[in-house]
């Protein structure tokens, strides 16, 4: 696989439904700000929250988007999202197949000519 240096990044988010982590997924394709959202139905979170520790059965969003357009992204979900803290975590993709990123890149809505 070749080395694509570049701005594209895997979004980690959770929310605590699969309703509500399709209702983020199709808004932010709809806004072209992730060319793809996977969804991982029933996982079990253990975290810290207010001092103690806590466990929740939840949904994980797996996102593929550029990071030019993480603080939209960002902006979305928080908007959209039911946490008063969600969990949004963007990971750099060092390598990826050369089709599977250029078609990731024209997926994704270019902030320069957005108005």
């Amino acid at each position: 696989m070749p080395m694509l240096k570049g701005v594209e990044v895997v979004v980690l988010v959770t929310s605590p439904s699969p309703e509500e982590g399709e209702k983020i997924a199709k808004l932010v394709l709809e806004r072209k700000l992730a060319a793809c959202v996977n969804i991982i139905k029933n996982i079990k979170s253990f975290f810290w929250w207010q001092g103690k520790i806590e466990e929740a059965e939840e949904t994980l969003l797996i996102m593929k988007t550029r990071l030019d357009v993480l603080p939209e992204l960002t902006k979305s979900i928080r908007e959209n999202h039911s946490y008063s803290v969600p969990e949004i975590i963007a990971l750099p993709i060092v390598a990826g197949l050369e089709g599977y990123i250029k078609w990731l890149n024209k997926s994704i809505c270019s902030r320069a000519s957005s108005p």
